[in-house]
């Protein structure tokens, strides 16, 4: 069996799926397979052939078709828009298990068009193999002394990476703009400490709304992913310019102006050094990983 990937498109992130269209070939001699009414793609949402062409000639079969189906996988988002994807795609016979039907690939060539463009995302590898996949039932075969059969598939695993330097500012360009309305607060004179809590506690819910609006467009994940890390990261900072605010109308109130405008300016340079250095490092690990 041989596989050539033409394109991969609408790819769901919310709703966990793809489409994918190749072209599938076989070549065999046992004229009992019957791959065009019991070709089986597990993962599928659906399935539609466009083209099939079967070649009887030199005692053998060479069946050619095409497909297009919609894939149901599952997606890493924990370091999400840094993310790499496994694109899944498993087939098998529904007709003969493996004891009567074992696949063999086709290695020679390539197995994916380098020219289609995946909008958004780079391809990394396409690997194929095979193996036998195990279901603990016999399917009401009677004959079979235990529930268990195995059925011989070929797997295709298509690794892609996402280009995300744009993304990523699109998404938390927001994020990082409340963060720095909130921490130009320290540059703002200490009469004016209304105007300072009411910019800090305006960038709370600022950062709060950006989040919701990148959750909506990801499925749900019960792990903490890097969008939840760089969100929680800024109300914390952003909860700690307000904590040294409300210090710094304690010394103001104490008729302590210097010793409040000094810690104003020291304030300011520490937690704008330690949210830069902790935004690389979270972002250096997603990268990575």
């Amino acid at each position: 069996m041989g596989i050539y990937i033409t394109s991969i498109h609408n790819i769901d992130f919310k709703e966990k799926e793809y489409t994918i269209n190749f072209w599938l070939w076989l070549k065999y001699k046992n004229k009992d397979f019957d791959f065009l009414q019991n070709l089986e793609i597990p993962q599928a949402k659906s399935v539609e052939k466009s083209f099939a062409v079967t070649d009887s000639s030199d005692n053998r079969i060479y069946l050619q078709m095409k497909l297009q189906c919609v894939m149901k996988d599952s997606w890493k988002i924990g370091n999400f828009p840094f993310d790499r994807q496994n694109l899944r795609l498993a087939i098998e016979n529904s007709q003969y298990d493996s004891r009567y039907l074992v696949f063999v690939p086709d290695t020679v060539g390539r197995n994916y068009d380098p020219r289609f463009t995946l909008s958004g995302w780079r391809i990394d590898s396409c690997r194929l193999e095979t193996g036998t996949k195990p279901y603990e039932t016999a399917f009401g075969d009677e004959s079979l002394a235990k529930p268990h059969t195995e059925y011989s598939t070929f797997r295709v695993r298509l690794v892609i990476k996402r280009d995300a330097t744009g993304l990523f500012w699109k998404m938390f360009l927001g994020m990082y703009i409340a963060f720095l309305i909130a921490y130009i607060c320290f540059y703002i004179h200490a009469d004016g400490i209304d105007s300072r809590f009411g910019l800090s506690v305006g960038s709370i819910f600022a950062v709060i709304g950006n989040k919701y609006i990148i959750d909506s467009a990801l499925p749900e994940s019960t792990s903490f992913t890097l969008v939840d890390t760089l969100h929680g990261l800024t109300l914390f900072f952003i909860f700690s310019v307000i904590t040294c605010t409300a210090y710094t109308l304690k010394l103001v109130k104490q008729d302590k102006h210097k010793q409040a405008d000094r810690f104003d300016f020291i304030a300011a340079q520490v937690l704008l050094l330690l949210y830069v250095l902790a935004n690389i490092y979270f972002i250096s690990q997603a990268k990575g990983g």
